[in-house]
């Protein structure tokens, strides 16, 4: 029996719920394939997902629990991004073929935290982007995805006043470099130890919601996009929202799980390649340091994205 290693969560609860351990390595079926891991990443998802969201109102947690599991995680493998080189593929995969370099949004399947895990061909996994690491890459899935989604319902085109509420996160320093690929001018807010950061990824204004509740006098805009959800708030925000011009729009990332397909990450792909969106790491971690990893994730105080980098076994 092959083995590999993995972070187990067998209940909801602290970081420390998080196990690494050898468990027996997975065998595709025919229109899998199986990856080696090279990294995955820790997100906001992921430390809501193992920690059972106790905070959250009532009802969601609930529904959250549906999917994922009433009393534990279903699937105890957690991680929502892999990426990674093929090892072996099923007799019906037409997709991929062994050797290549991919990279996938697991969503519900999870099973980024382990050395190998097993993908559905038509699932959200595609061919690495060019030039990146599979750091790199795995760095710009979860943010990139979700920026791009949430831009686009935001109906984002040149010349918008686009206002991003939580800049310097995974979604936000991915939605600063997309917002400005489409032409938009950029209002970040952030911290006060993120305003370098935000400014190099293109932003024009940049607000510290810990020094100012309101924009500046006469400022205006077409589309509010809060990237860190309705149970982080200010006075600042609350302003922000109240200055849409006359047909604007306010989107958050609480609008609804998007349900994304291997073409929005072919689609995420193209923009990674002709440098559109740039990978943003604030720290990376072996596996066995995943529990740091959660700790360091849900203090909420993390600029881009936090890397898990695995060392595949060969047994």
């Amino acid at each position: 029996m092959a083995l590999m290693k993995a972070a187990i969560c067998r209940r909801y609860g602290p970081p420390e719920v998080l196990v690494v351990e050898e468990v027996e390595r997975p065998r595709p079926k025919a229109r899998e394939v199986l990856v080696r891991i090279h990294a995955s990443t820790v997100n906001s998802s992921d430390w809501f997902i193992r920690s059972g969201i106790p905070d959250a109102p009532a009802f969601t947690r609930m529904m959250m629990k549906l999917m994922i599991g009433l009393c534990r995680p279903r699937r105890q493998i957690l991680g929502l991004i892999a990426a990674g080189e093929v090892v072996e593929i099923g007799k019906r995969v037409e997709r991929f073929h062994v050797g290549d370099r991919v990279y996938a949004f697991t969503k519900f399947h999870l099973g980024g935290y382990a050395e190998y895990t097993c993908l559905r061909e038509g699932s959200t996994v595609g061919l690495a982007p060019v030039g990146l690491s599979l750091e790199e890459a795995a760095a710009i899935v979860f943010g990139g995805l979700l920026a791009l989604h949430y831009l686009r319902k935001g109906e984002v085109r040149p010349g918008m006043q686009v206002l991003l509420y939580g800049a310097s996160g995974g979604v936000g320093t991915a939605a600063v470099q997309l917002a400005k690929h489409f032409d938009a001018e950029v209002t970040a807010v952030c911290g006060p130890d993120s305003g370098a950061l935000v400014r190099r990824l293109g932003a024009d204004h940049v607000l510290d919601y810990t020094q100012v509740s309101t924009p500046p006098q006469g400022a205006h805009y077409d589309l509010v996009l809060d990237t860190v959800g309705r149970r982080k708030t200010s006075a600042l925000r609350t302003a922000c929202e109240r200055a849409l011009r006359p047909g604007g729009r306010v989107v958050s990332v609480d609008d609804g799980t998007p349900d994304f397909s291997s073409r929005e990450l072919a689609e995420l792909t193209e923009l990674a390649e002709r440098g559109a969106i740039k990978p943003v790491i604030d720290r990376r971690y072996p596996l066995e340091q995943i529990v740091e990893a959660h700790r360091y994730v849900e203090g909420e105080h993390k600029k881009g994205n936090v890397v898990i980098s695995m060392v595949p076994g060969v047994s």
